[in-house]
């Protein structure tokens, strides 16, 4: 496995993003869906990064800079056919570290609170998040689940 900074040219990524969005879309209420699309995963302060195998997507991830100090974790997702294979965990990884590179304190993120998202939940709290108050501009909102880790 193999990751790269992408550019979000690519139609195996395009793919896999409209497929995050509607599963998004299918699980939580729109106010409630914070995923961000090609035109947010292109802004300045984000990065996005691909998991591959030989020409096979497995996964991919974000970070965006809040501040200098402070990072969030976007656009997680593991392509379908390679769920449970540890794609999360690598590309999280990839991220904990570029986040400790940059000079960040803190990570956080934002997901669903409900069943469908315990896996990741799990994941999360096994890298040491734990859960807190809306961070940047989110509100209180039964549907989300607030995380953050001090680097």
């Amino acid at each position: 496995m193999h990751i790269i900074e992408d550019d979000l040219s690519g139609q195996a990524i395009h793919r896999l993003l409209q497929e995050h969005l509607d599963n998004m879309a299918e699980i939580s209420p729109p106010e409630s869906t914070h995923a961000l699309d090609l035109d947010g995963l292109k802004q300045p302060d984000v990065t996005f990064w691909t998991l591959w195998e030989n020409q096979e997507l497995l996964g991919c991830g974000a970070l965006k800079e809040l501040d200098p100090q402070h990072g969030e974790i976007k656009s997680m997702r593991t392509a379908t056919a390679h769920l449970r294979k540890g794609v999360a965990r690598f590309v999280l990884e990839h991220i904990l570290r570029v986040a400790k590179q940059r000079g960040y304190n803190r990570l956080s993120l934002e997901t669903g609170s409900m069943n469908a998202f315990k896996p990741a939940h799990h994941l999360y709290q096994t890298f040491g998040f734990i859960e807190c108050a809306p961070f940047a501009e989110y509100i209180e909102d039964p549907n989300s689940l607030f995380m953050t880790k001090q680097l």
